[in-house]
């Protein structure tokens, strides 16, 4: 909660110098001023989108009776638990506001010409069909593929890396194993895999937002053959040829 709580104030901080513009008075070769500017920005990027409204004036005043050891309006333990409970609000109110977001991209989706809908929520479109078998969540595919937000941002391609990979299913995100169990092998499908089969309210680093649909264009290029195990009396020599 500590860090939280020190976290938001720099993020404040960082605010001040956005809402009123670099001030032209302040000397930022020192190094003092440039390490506590770059400080506030480092913050107030990693922050900026908690969506708080601030009134800046109390805050700095707070700053400044806090810092000087001044007379506060409030408690230490107040000041803590406001604190604290603006913050969560406002991650509140961005997670309905992003929920609110992705369901209306996925309606507008479920309209299109082509889409499919399974039971689950998955959307999906044929782009082209295959005539070989379908994996299990056991087996483990060869595939090339491109992942892009709704925004368009490629997080992931082996497209780009020019060479398909191997996945295991039951080691990746339910919406991508069950998307890939409906295809031959040959085809080319569009997955659109909503966040709650995917990596839902908290997202993935710095990659994947929360509530996040993730769109893949997928190639179902083979299913790897399981290992044959070598039984006795074989050749061993012929066992271990490739």
């Amino acid at each position: 909660m500590k860090r939280s709580v020190l976290a938001l104030c720099f993020f404040l901080a960082a605010l001040m110098v956005q809402a009123n513009g670099i001030q032209e008075d302040v000397d930022f070769t020192g190094e003092k001023a440039r390490t506590s500017y770059a400080f506030g920005m480092m913050v107030g990027n990693d922050l900026k989108q908690t969506g708080l409204e601030i009134d800046y004036s109390a805050f700095m005043e707070g700053l400044r009776s806090a810092m000087e050891q001044l007379q506060t309006v409030m408690d230490r333990d107040e000041a803590l638990e406001t604190v604290q409970n603006a913050f969560e609000n406002a991650v509140r109110k961005q997670s309905v506001e992003l929920q609110a977001k992705e369901n209306a991209f996925l309606a507008e989706t479920a309209s299109l010409n082509g889409i499919n809908i399974t039971n689950s929520g998955l959307l999906y479109m044929v782009l082209k069909e295959g005539s070989g078998p379908k994996p299990t969540i056991n087996s483990i595919v060869r595939v090339h593929y491109e992942g892009v937000l709704a925004s368009g941002v490629v997080f992931d391609s082996s497209y780009a890396r020019d060479e398909p990979e191997e996945i295991p299913l039951n080691m990746v995100i339910p919406g991508w194993a069950e998307g890939i169990m409906l295809m031959n092998v040959g085809s080319k499908y569009r997955l659109y895999i909503p966040s709650s089969m995917a990596y839902g309210e908290r997202g993935a680093g710095q990659i994947i937002p929360p509530f996040s649909t993730l769109i893949f264009t997928v190639e179902l290029l083979d299913i790897v053959p399981e290992d044959i195990p070598y039984a006795a009396g074989d050749d061993e020599e012929e066992a271990f040829e490739d």
